[in-house]
């Protein structure tokens, strides 16, 4: 894993796994150094989110930029870029995920999200939990515990819990938790915090992309709620919907959904 040392020191032999992983790393770091400065000196809530979306973009794009120069890069925080549509590369980031809860004095549930898709498929990702000091990467993917609950824990939005996952959790007789980032909620299901991730509405392709690679690579369910592929780096950015499972749940989801729809 990354340990966050100074990015000068990294050269361009950094495998794109290496980079993803580093990225969301540092970022990390420096989003937790930033925040612990910002309310030291008083700062309103929306200052130190506004100043964590900035300073992470600009760290993350400034290196991709300087490592991967002929890569396209599609970020929350960042303008169209048009190369997108034309290369097979494309760098998908969310340099903080969960805003809101980085704001919020104490609050874990914040994630820097680094993907690159290539040739119809994910070539490297990366989330990491800068509070948690935990970083997760596609390579080595992370191990998935073993996990005994009587009945199936599902993690859900903390502020606006989709009325489809209210309604899986009844069929299913899960219990439910909300939490912020999407890559926290993602990453609850990889560590065996929880059993399923469900969502549906409101959500781009920087939100879920480094979360799907991630718990993909670690073996577990990933679709959409329909339970097709998801496939990224599509001319609009908007991707509402996204489950993550333990696969022996996967098929109870899908046929709840079903029923739903």
């Amino acid at each position: 894993m990354p340990d966050g040392s100074d990015a000068a020191t990294v050269t361009e032999a950094e495998t794109d796994v290496e980079l993803a992983a580093r990225l969301a790393t540092e970022a990390g770091a420096r989003l937790v150094a930033l925040r612990a400065r910002m309310e030291a000196a008083g700062a309103h809530r929306w200052e130190v989110m506004d100043g964590g979306d900035t300073a992470s973009h600009r760290f993350i794009a400034d290196e991709l930029g300087r490592l991967r120069p002929d890569d396209a890069v599609l970020s929350e925080e960042g303008l169209e870029d048009p190369r997108r549509f034309a290369v097979d590369r494309v760098w998908i980031v969310d340099p903080l995920d969960g805003t809101r809860e980085f704001g919020e004095q104490g609050r874990h549930d914040w994630a820097v999200h680094v993907a690159l898709w290539g040739d119809g498929k994910f070539v490297a990702g990366a989330v990491s939990l800068p509070a948690l000091g935990r970083t997760f990467s596609t390579d080595p993917p992370a191990a998935v515990p073993a996990v005994e609950r009587s009945v199936p824990l599902m993690v859900t939005s903390r502020t606006r819990p989709p009325y489809v996952a209210t309604l899986v959790a009844h069929s299913l007789g899960a219990d439910a938790i909300g939490l912020g980032s999407a890559g926290a909620k993602a990453m609850a299901v990889v560590l065996g915090e929880a059993d399923i991730y469900l969502h549906d509405g409101g959500m781009y392709q920087w939100d879920s992309a480094a979360p799907a690679a991630v718990a993909a690579a670690a073996g577990l369910h990933v679709s959409r709620v329909d339970g097709s592929p998801i496939v990224y780096n599509e001319p609009d950015p908007w991707l509402p919907d996204f489950l993550v499972c333990r696969q022996e749940w996967a098929s109870p989801v899908l046929d709840a959904l079903q029923a739903e729809r």
